[in-house]
């Protein structure tokens, strides 16, 4: 095989060997998240990023490389989750940025990787050295300075790929708190499976089992001539679905649609859980699925014949006068919260269940509104949203994103909010709202780990104060007490507590009242949130 340019035929091969190479790995990436709590999910956002950018570019059979690098880049763009699918999707828009030849040499490749880190670090306001940006740096040097000694393109890969792998073991001397939690960047790690991947993929050979390739993750770069893809799906649809009810199980869930397929993804609560399955039987899933409440938001990807059918909510495309707010949030109780404050929508996600953009654009269509504010309520959907934005805009709908990264936040936004006034104004008055709030949450350690100087246990209660832990036990009511106490200030005046879906009311009700006796002055209010993963979120103002 010929490496010396790059067909159209070669160049979808690799991005097929990318998306399968992150996927095999993407538990591997997740593991590496430094903050111990329960939002460990780069690789999986990186995979459903890339797998949307993937079912893009096969919907249209193209010979045409800028036409391939295009659908990418907008399948990217529309599917990206989390701050890391959002970089990725800015790489692979970089990446096919101004390309209008049909073939990639050396020095178009190496180009296209300088155009992606380019492009990537545009993307964030304030880049921070030691991450996958850092890793995409390298990533560009190695492959320019390999084109310029004349090599291929497969020789430019694997020089890119090598000096990515070297950026990546350098991480933790540059952000030391990867040094602390003794792992790489996730969003580099991730990075580099990808080029791993297109090596592999325009190589055409035969994948290793996932055990091997998380395994020997430290030698890819050595064994990349061993490592390949298959020819051929082994199962041709994409299968995603949101399932509302009550008393939903997620584990059951799974175990039941494991033999169906694989990517196999079940997120949520009781009140709704998310669904992805790569499947051959995508009406037994829906069997299985109907069994357990509504069915919602169906999509069904022929990934093989490059066709893709979707069935969704019919939205009116007629935007209304007026003024329309979207939130995103998990628990049934803090929906309705926000819904009985007046937000329009509610995209159901938060801490690993991070809204794809398309998933906030439809949230933005369904209010119908011409103008509409949105409210992330998490700092990895703050991306996505302002992507969302952006799309919005050239769609003839003015979006802002107020940056709420709590559900306190967005409740004091809320409050601030008016229908009457316009965009802007509401913009602006409802950012500075949620400077006046500030939060804790109560959750859990997901594995032991070293962070901040602390040491803590899986399973251990930690108490988050602005994101921070502040507090750590085996005692929920003794963490949620003295996370409190660093917490409280004279100037509060209102506390309110929204109790997850763990937590009965009387457990709830019994905290106030110790909080009560403790806080004289304090009035403290509780609330029902059902939300997952968090004991308890906390809001002072």
């Amino acid at each position: 095989m010929q490496y010396k340019e790059l067909d159209a035929k070669q160049l979808k091969q690799a991005f097929r060997g990318a998306q399968m190479m992150l996927g095999n790995n993407k538990p591997y990436v997740d593991s590496l998240n430094v903050f111990p709590v329960p939002d460990g999910d780069t690789g999986t956002n990186m995979h459903l990023t890339i797998t949307a950018a993937i079912n893009e570019m096969e919907k249209e059979n193209s010979e045409d490389i800028s036409s391939i690098l295009k659908n990418i880049a907008t399948g990217a763009l529309m599917g990206a989750r989390g701050n890391s699918g959002v970089i990725l999707s800015q790489l692979f828009r970089g990446f096919g940025k101004d390309l209008q030849q049909n073939g990639l040499d050396a020095f178009t490749l190496a180009t296209a990787f300088q155009r992606a880190s380019d492009m990537a670090y545009r993307s964030v306001i304030k880049p921070v050295e030691g991450t996958i940006l850092t890793v995409a740096k390298a990533t560009a040097e190695g492959a320019k300075s390999k084109a310029q000694e004349g090599g291929n393109c497969l020789e430019v890969l694997l020089a890119a790929s090598y000096s990515a792998e070297e950026s990546l073991r350098k991480t933790p001397q540059l952000l030391p708190v990867l040094a602390e939690a003794g792992v790489v960047d996730a969003g580099g790690q991730g990075w580099v499976y990808i080029l791993h991947g297109m090596i592999a993929g325009i190589q055409g050979e035969i994948l290793v089992s996932d055990t091997d390739l998380i395994k020997g993750s430290d030698n890819l770069t050595e064994n990349s001539n061993k490592i390949g893809l298959h020819q051929e799906l082994e199962f041709r649809y994409c299968a995603e679905l949101i399932i509302r009810g009550q008393n939903l199980l997620e584990e059951p869930l799974k175990e039941e649609l494991a033999s169906l397929g694989d990517s196999l993804m079940v997120v949520g609560n009781e009140e709704v859980i998310k669904v992805h399955i790569h499947t051959n039987s995508p009406g037994r899933v829906l069997e299985i699925a109907v069994t357990k409440g509504s069915l919602h938001d169906i999509k069904i990807d022929n990934m093989e014949e490059q066709h893709r059918e979707t069935l969704k909510i019919n939205i009116p495309t007629a935007p209304l006068e007026g003024l329309g707010v979207v939130a995103v949030t998990a628990g049934a109780g803090l929906a309705a919260i926000l819904e009985s404050l007046g937000v329009d929508v509610i995209i159901q996600g938060g801490q690993t269940m991070n809204p794809s953009t398309e998933e906030i654009l439809v949230g933005i269509r369904q209010a119908r509104y011409k103008n509409v504010i949105i409210m992330p309520n998490n700092k990895n959907i703050i991306l996505a949203a302002e992507q969302a934005q952006k799309v919005s805009e050239e769609q003839g709908i003015q979006v802002s994103v107020v940056p709420t990264t709590s559900f306190p936040q967005c409740l004091s936004a809320m409050l601030a909010f008016n229908p009457m006034d316009d965009l802007q104004s509401n913009t602006t008055r409802m950012s500075e709202a949620i400077k006046e709030v500030d939060t804790g949450e109560v959750t859990f350690a997901v594995r032991d780990s070293q962070y901040n100087g602390l040491t803590i246990t899986k399973g251990e209660i930690l108490g988050l104060l602005e994101g921070n832990i502040v507090a750590q036990g085996k005692d929920l009511e003794v963490v949620a007490m003295g996370l409190l106490e660093q917490l409280v200030k004279p100037k509060h005046e209102l506390l309110s507590i929204f109790y997850g879906e763990d937590i009965k009311e009387a457990q709830a009700s019994q905290l106030k009242e110790q909080l009560e006796k403790r806080y004289l002055d304090l009035d403290v209010e509780i609330h029902r949130g059902g939300q997952p993963l968090y004991y308890y979120i906390l809001g002072l103002e």
